[in-house]
């Protein structure tokens, strides 16, 4: 993205129309998994549920980590009468929040007390209603948003993100303790607007990607002639199958490096993820008080973040994509030592406000780039797709690491545990050293499958 550009104009392209619209589609994006956590959460308490059925009501979010695998649905399948009248992306969109709205009222309207098993199910429609909702704003904002747009738009994704979480928290329990939670919930809805809005105004982005899509349209069709597949909706099953699901990964692992790529993106956030898991821990052991915790975290912590985010979209858009990537990289890797300072210093409030808001801002900025790099890593004939898969790989590897870290903490103690987060996070930057080397990245995003 290095292109002469002034640092004035890299922030200038925050006030552009579409990157404004991304925003407003975080809100959308943001909203529901507050409702299915926090939330949630204050709501079983308050209706006496025990904590044993709200532990199990946590794998209603397993539609979250699961929503590759219907991706190539919404890349592939035609909704009737509504995709003649919208397009591709926004009739999607809109069946989808159509779908979460009316999953959002039933959780509403459900007993936790005494209908759990029900209130479970709607609350398990409202994460997979999310999901898809998500898969369909990543790829219209991925299609569009302009090359020189994209970091503006990453950043833009976290702050609507950001500010999606905030409305719901505070609306539900604000409107919870003024009438009940059901009135509460009931109002959440109108949170989609933010997201429908957009679309709506700026239109549906052009169908790229179409050379890819028409060659491997032949070579399946040719390859089931030659085989002599006659009964003609297996073949039709035979090519949507193979356009859906194959393609995509075949489209990705032909290109140069693909294998390496793919170790970047688990190892990049090893170090971060596997220290984030012990934060709270370290911060309740040191007997920090809550009023001190919410200070930290929900003030200084989620301004912190913001900028973060900001300073990531300026700081791509200025210095490319693999020095973007490599700041990154090295301000979460530093943070984890400022973890290591607070857990032999103990209880300094100061101290825990300056290394909280680090950490947000490291991750703010981590997370602008990092949804910048794997969007440019999307064939456009196949965004919602590929950006699943790649996102779905990230979180994977996030969560391997994280699952044994209270084992080591418990080990060798914080201190320690915070130093080896530390360099746990040297592989991924040696790793990006040498794609650069081997120019599997470089300072420009591009987007592949761009043909229209």
């Amino acid at each position: 993205m290095v292109n002469g550009n002034s640092w004035r104009t890299s922030v200038q392209e925050y006030l552009h129309p579409r990157v404004l619209g991304v925003f407003f589609m975080g809100i959308s994006s943001g909203f529901p998994l507050v409702l299915l956590l926090s939330s949630l959460g204050f709501w079983l308490i308050d209706e006496g549920v025990s904590k044993s059925t709200i532990g199990l009501l946590t794998l209603s979010l397993f539609p979250y980590f699961l929503k590759f695998i219907w991706a190539p649905a919404l890349d592939s399948i035609r909704l009737p009468l509504l995709h003649s009248l919208f397009g591709r992306r926004r009739s999607w969109l809109i069946f989808i929040q159509i779908g979460l709205a009316l999953a959002i009222i039933g959780l509403a309207t459900a007993s936790p007390g005494d209908n759990p098993v029900y209130f479970g199910f709607m609350a398990l429609i409202v994460c997979l209603m999310s999901a898809s909702q998500d898969l369909v704003i990543d790829a219209y904002r991925i299609e569009i948003l302009t090359d020189e747009e994209m970091p503006a738009g990453a950043a833009m994704t976290q702050f609507g993100y950001r500010v999606g979480n905030l409305l719901a928290g505070v609306g539900t329990l604000k409107l919870a303790d003024w009438y009940s939670w059901e009135i509460a919930y009931l109002t959440m809805p109108v949170l989609l607007l933010f997201g429908l809005i957009p679309v709506l105004v700026f239109g549906e982005p052009l169908l790229r990607g179409k050379h890819l899509i028409e060659k491997e349209i032949k070579a399946v069709r040719g390859w089931m002639s030659t085989d002599g597949h006659g009964l003609e909706t297996f073949s039709k099953i035979i090519e949507n199958t193979y356009m859906t699901v194959i393609v995509p990964f075949k489209e990705f692992i032909q290109r140069p490096g693909w294998w390496v790529i793919l170790l970047f993106i688990l190892l990049l956030k090893v170090g971060d993820s596997t220290a984030a898991v012990m934060t709270a821990p370290l911060i309740g052991d040191l007997g920090f008080s809550k009023d001190e915790i919410i200070w930290a975290n929900k003030t200084v912590g989620f301004v912190a973040v913001l900028l973060g985010a900001f300073c990531g979209g300026v700081l791509l858009n200025r210095l490319g994509t693999y020095r973007g990537l490599m700041v990154a990289a090295i301000l979460m890797m530093i943070t984890n030592l400022s973890f290591a300072v607070l857990a032999e210093a103990g209880r300094d409030v100061d101290l825990l406000a300056f290394t909280i808001g680090f950490e947000n801002f490291a991750t703010g900025m981590g997370g602008t780039i990092a949804i910048a790099y794997l969007s440019g890593l999307c064939n456009l004939a196949y965004t919602v797709t590929q950006y699943a898969l790649l996102s779905a790989f990230a979180s994977v590897g996030r969560l391997m690491v994280g699952a044994p870290s209270g084992f080591m903490q418990e080990f060798m103690g914080y201190t320690d545990f915070f130093l080896l987060t530390t360099v746990m996070a040297l592989p991924g930057i040696i790793l990006l050293m040498i794609m650069k080397r081997l120019g599997f990245v470089g300072d420009n995003l591009t987007f592949s499958g761009d043909d229209s």
